[in-house]
């Protein structure tokens, strides 16, 4: 097997275990929204965000401890800064199209309300992929492996270099 079926794999592995974690998280943001929506007066993109800032909170754990659990831990701060930044960009990402749907096209039945918040989840989802295993998860760089050493041709000698001849 070549190193590119090899590197499939791990993409694979990788993508199966973003979408575990994300899985979860869109659970976990969804029954936060929809509970957030019946018990408060809260407006929808309102009661939206909210339930985003919980389901990333999760997700972090999600990705940091099972995803990525693999990848460089040296730079923590740096790596919260740039998730939380990430994270930020797929909020509006998300919550965006929920406000276009809620407030541009006046969809706003709790079914409506559902379907949306669940399409921006699914664009931001995109997003966040490409950002968090490029940015903010980033994989150890690769062991250097010794390069073998040079063929060596059967009958070249080892020939000190000629000193040069004085021409008189």
């Amino acid at each position: 097997m070549g190193h590119g079926a090899s590197r499939l794999r791990r993409i694979v592995r990788e993508v199966a275990k973003f979408g575990a974690v994300g899985g979860a998280g869109v659970l976990v943001n969804l029954a936060v929204f929809n509970l957030v929506r019946h018990t408060t007066d809260l407006q929808v993109v309102r009661a939206s965000v909210i339930a985003t800032v919980v389901a990333i909170v999760f997700n972090y754990v999600g990705f940091r401890y099972f995803t990525y659990r693999d990848r460089d831990k040296s730079r923590r701060t740096r790596e919260m800064t740039l998730f939380l930044l990430f994270s930020a960009i797929g909020l509006v990402i998300e919550n965006g199209v929920l406000y276009a749907a809620t407030y541009g096209f006046g969809w706003n039945t709790p079914l409506q309300n559902n379907v949306f918040k669940f399409l921006g989840i699914g664009i931001a989802t995109l997003f966040r992929f490409w950002s968090y295993r490029s940015w903010v998860f980033r994989a150890l760089p690769a062991r250097e492996t010794p390069a073998p050493p040079a063929p060596v041709l059967r009958n070249e000698q080892a020939v000190p270099p000629k000193a040069k001849q004085q021409v008189p």
